[in-house]
């Protein structure tokens, strides 16, 4: 499923560069530090182990590597990637003191490592900035090893009206939080429209059947605000 904004040349690579430096504290602000609630949700869910390797895509600045390993004690090998390279020299400064965390340069849908290598393969608020969703799974679906898991944490539908009414008013708000914030507004205007245009909770459930996953599922979160979708290959 190829996704209209993201395929406008360099437009979601800019978006980045101008947030970098600022995108965990404007993170922080447009969630009201949610986020690290999310974020530690999906690892519980995961449950890992140590010495389970986890391969973290659209890594950003290494929210999931640094709370995998906090869960694991330090004791598992990470693979964080990232198409934006100022993401990943911030995300190795955040986590200067953490061991085993190798980091890549590269898109969620073309990963330049082999088949069959990762326990659990996690894709946090990245899935809806990739050009193509499906090559996205389907490269998932590769560097997994034969009973891996896949995790996708990712705004979502809201099924409550009323929180919908509240969610779509304060989303008008987040580009001028982002000016106010970041000095830029146009990233969070991205923000705000990719998510509208992202597919819900049903439609990534088939996404992923049609890409070999099986026993797959959802969690909504904080109403539907975001999701925690899941997947095993067999």
């Amino acid at each position: 499923m190829q996704q209209y904004l993201q395929n406008k040349k360099g437009l979601v690579q800019n978006v980045f560069n101008k947030v970098y430096d600022r995108y965990d504290l404007m993170n922080d602000f447009m969630s009201l530090g949610i986020h690290r609630i999310w974020k530690k949700n999906l690892i519980n869910l995961m449950n890992p182990s140590p010495n389970q390797k986890l391969l973290d895509v659209a890594c950003g600045t290494g929210d999931i590597a640094k709370i995998f390993l906090n869960h694991v004690n330090k004791d598992s090998q990470i693979t964080c990637i990232d198409p934006n390279k100022e993401m990943i020299k911030e995300g190795k400064k955040k986590l200067s003191n953490f061991k085993g965390i190798k980091w890549i340069i590269a898109p969620a849908e073309k990963i330049p490592l082999p088949k069959n290598t990762f326990d659990f393969y996690t894709i946090s608020f990245g899935l809806r900035n990739t050009k193509s969703i499906y090559k996205a799974l389907s490269e998932a679906y590769r560097v997994l090893k034969p009973g891996g898991k896949f995790l996708c944490l990712e705004f979502s539908k809201i099924q409550n009206p009323n929180l919908e009414f509240i969610y779509e008013n304060y989303s008008k708000l987040i580009p001028i939080i982002g000016k106010l914030i970041v000095g830029e507004k146009e990233p969070y205007e991205y923000l705000v429209q990719s998510i509208k245009n992202f597919v819900n909770q049903e439609e990534l459930i088939d996404l992923m059947v049609k890409n070999n996953f099986t026993k797959c599922n959802y969690r909504n979160l904080s109403g539907g605000i975001v999701s925690i979708h899941s997947g095993w290959k067999i």
